[in-house]
């Protein structure tokens, strides 16, 4: 089996010096909408600290705006009004961002005019580094395939269709973490795990400062832990949900106070247009979705969540089987009925569950290899009485 992770290594390895290599000749100004507002929420953080929070375009007194959008040939350069994914606040008294802060904070981490490279090279180098945890911690064959080969598909999705994006960058970084804690929160439910729990939720609150449809990553969560709660009323149940609401309230603060300064409510985004409709059925959206070349994944992915939940004789992995279902299902469903179809919308669901799964299967090998072996000395040791 080392070879044959030596050999997997080399491959991981190859695919993120391709992908490092591509993304050393991209442009900031390839004419992508988003990437502008995404660019201008850096360059406010690095004028003005935290302040950059405030995007109202009466800060525009430099220019910055007009010429990124002249670089991409907009047609209306000099009308900030005008200018992509800036709205009208309710009250009519300023124009703001829609996006959340995250994405830009994380490109005001690298200097002006080269941020774009670095932010895709680090988020690719780190992906490689969890598939490459993944290969040499699996210790089993078929854990050992599902490594190697579902690896070196996360690394190849940081370039398509990550790359349609700045906000999938960060997003696909911190759902390999949390997928990562989610499998070790289910490996022992003997401990509760409180603090881990926290931080999963703190993750996936952070999430929605990438992308405010990152919010949807946590649905799955809170719906399992709500109705473990309802269906066993102990306090144990109630303080793994608590864990992770907290937990989620402090990751998703930077939206809040965002929305907080441009919108004058927390609670209240500066989202409109399409991405606020009711949600409906749309048989071309559903068609686009069905070819996409992550609709293969995805049916891998419910299948390998099925075969968890029904082969697995832990019952802490058919619970967390339960989890990663309901929340893949219930994020799938969002964006079915959503009223436009973009390749990348889908790929944070895909992502999480992939490495929540991936993680689940090696840990349980794991414990299953172990309680083949029998108990350990040390573990004899500390039965002893004393």
């Amino acid at each position: 089996m080392k070879a044959v992770k030596i050999l997997f290594s080399i491959v991981f390895l190859a695919i993120l010096t391709s992908n490092v290599r591509l993304i050393s000749h991209w442009t900031e100004s390839r004419g992508v909408y988003d990437d502008i507002c995404y660019l201008r929420q850096a360059h406010l953080f690095q004028r003005f600290g935290w302040q950059g929070l405030d995007t109202s375009l009466a800060r525009e007194d430099d220019g910055y705006l007009a010429s990124k959008l002249r670089s991409i040939n907009f047609e209306n350069w000099k009308d900030g009004t005008k200018a992509p994914c800036h709205t009208q606040t309710a009250d009519g008294s300023k124009w703001v961002m829609t996006p959340p802060p995250g994405t830009g904070f994380v490109l005001a981490l690298f200097p002006e005019g080269f941020q774009a490279i670095p932010l895709y090279a680090l988020a690719n180098m780190i992906i490689a580094g969890f598939a490459l945890y993944g290969l040499w911690r699996a210790r089993h064959p078929g854990a050992l395939a599902l490594a190697a080969s579902f690896g070196a598909v996360s690394i190849y999705f940081m370039i398509n269709p990550a790359k349609a994006s700045y906000s999938i960058a960060p997003t696909m970084v911190v759902c390999a973490l949390a997928g990562l804690l989610t499998a070790r929160l289910f490996d022992d439910e003997d401990r509760p795990r409180l603090l881990m729990l926290a931080l999963v939720g703190a993750l996936l609150g952070l999430s929605a400062s990438f992308r405010i449809a990152n919010v949807l990553l946590s649905a799955g969560y809170f719906l399992f832990f709500g109705v473990s709660f309802l269906v066993r009323r102990d306090q144990k149940t109630f303080m793994q949900g608590l864990s992770l609401g907290l937990g989620f309230l402090v990751g998703i603060l930077p939206v809040l106070a965002a929305n907080m300064v441009n919108s004058g409510h927390p609670l209240v985004s500066a989202y409109g247009g399409q991405d606020t409709q009711a949600p409906s059925l749309d048989l071309a959206v559903l068609r686009a979705y069905l070819g996409d070349t992550q609709f293969p994944v995805i049916l891998l992915l419910c299948l390998w969540t099925a075969l968890l939940w029904r082969f697995s004789s832990q019952f802490c992995v058919r619970r967390l089987a339960l989890l990663v279902a309901g929340n893949l299902a219930l994020n799938l469903a969002f964006f079915a009925t959503h009223p436009v179809f973009t390749q990348y919308y889908t790929l944070p669901i895909v992502m999480l569950t992939l490495w929540t799964a991936l993680f689940a299967t090696i840990f349980s090998r794991e414990m299953q290899g172990m309680q083949a072996d029998g108990p350990q000395p040390s573990e004899m040791l500390s039965r002893v009485p004393i």
